[in-house]
């Protein structure tokens, strides 16, 4: 047995007895006949050459209930029969001396589960690809430099960066035709780059006391996800450090600025950094854009979404891998409730590191992951 074999059954119930595949009566027989064979086959004979081609009927047939209607009718049962499918798929990639593609591969299933999938098994997806103790962790090691500590980003699929641009020329190139863009070069003057560097002990010191409203769960979408009030240093010490140290937990994301529901200020941090230039390109004056901060620790997730107006989405500590796609793909998605079809659609990506700025123009769809602890900015303007 492999010591990558060994840390994947230190995620999965001992037994395949002790492997839950509870479904409601809208699953066809057949489908969890399939599941059933797929959970007897990795427990019996986890290299069998049939588990890949099994996981991945699993994942098509599900993946047209996710597609059939309206997203707000697709029942729960079929978005976990889908994240089963994932996760088997991830299992059978991982089995034996995975080569770098079939670990890429195992990962972006991950993340497909992630975009379309539920909540299965205690997120046991999410413990596979961010438990620094559990097998991904290991994977990126082997992977080194290349995927050490970020994904593979698609060269053809990779945002345009552009260097200060002037506004007239933000305006033609991007604004105007809604073109998104990674700005670098316009954050370097900020306090929270160069007076008051942003992290956690500085988050400490200049708020630490201070009630906030928080974000906790692997995602928003999923049931387990709630809102609370903590102060900032039991959020640090609860979910930032504390996800840290254990590699396993609840993810969470803190709002730390004004948020339209919360309208809560913490002055001392919004000193530390300054509004867009661009943003006077809008059609409203200062007081008019929202101003969000988030701050949280690696494996934040922000599901497929839009915004409600244009977006500069600044990095300022960690960062962020972030896929978006084109509001063209919006006629089979209405609404916010309507996640659609996106496997085959094109989109963009990239990794947002500490300076960039990432213009997200009005309802593109996007997909956020910290892939470490990450403090970020959002500017919502007209």
């Amino acid at each position: 047995m492999t010591p990558m074999w060994t840390d994947v059954k230190s995620v999965l119930p001992a037994s395949g007895a002790e492997f839950p595949l509870c479904f409601s009566e809208k699953v066809e027989t057949s489908v969890l006949k399939a599941l059933e064979l797929s959970r007897d086959l990795m427990y019996r004979d986890p290299e069998h050459p049939s588990s890949a081609d099994r996981a991945q009927l699993i994942i098509d047939y599900s993946w047209e209930k996710l597609n059939t209607g309206t997203w707000r009718d697709v029942d729960k049962d079929w978005r976990r029969v889908y994240s089963y499918g994932c996760l088997f798929k991830v299992l059978s990639l991982c089995n034996g001396n995975p080569s770098q593609s079939n670990i890429q591969e195992a990962i972006r299933t991950c993340d497909m589960s992630f975009l379309m999938g539920a909540s299965i098994m205690d997120d046991i997806l999410q413990k596979l690809i961010f438990s620094k103790t559990f097998i991904f962790f290991n994977m990126k090691q082997k992977m080194k430099t290349c995927c050490a500590s970020e994904p593979v980003i698609n060269a053809a699929k990779e945002l345009t960066r552009i260097y200060c641009p002037s506004l007239e020329h933000f305006r033609k190139e991007f604004l105007d035709p809604q073109k998104p863009v990674i700005i670098e070069g316009t954050t370097t003057h900020w306090p929270a780059f160069t007076e008051h560097p942003w992290s956690i002990d500085y988050l400490r010191t200049i708020a630490g006391y201070r009630t906030v409203p928080i974000e906790v769960g692997s995602k928003y979408t999923d049931e387990d996800w709630s809102q609370k009030l903590t102060t900032v240093n039991e959020f640090i010490d609860h979910y930032v450090i504390g996800t840290a140290e254990d590699g396993v937990g609840y993810l969470a994301q803190h709002q730390l600025f004004d948020q339209a529901r919360y309208n809560f200020k913490i002055p001392e941090l919004k000193e530390d950094i300054r509004i867009p230039d661009y943003c006077c390109l809008g059609e409203g004056d200062e007081d008019d854009i929202t101003i969000n901060a988030w701050f949280g620790p690696a494996g934040t997730i922000s599901p497929l979404h839009q915004d409600p107006q244009q977006n500069f989405l600044a990095q300022v500590v960690g960062r962020k891998y972030i896929r978006l796609y084109s509001p063209e793909e919006t006629p089979n998605n209405p609404d916010l409730e309507k996640f659609p079809a996106f496997s085959q659609a094109p989109y963009q990506e990239c990794v947002l590191g500490p300076g960039d700025v990432l213009f997200i123009p009005l309802k593109h769809w996007h997909y956020v992951r910290s892939l470490e602890l990450s403090f970020s900015v959002s500017f919502w303007w007209s």
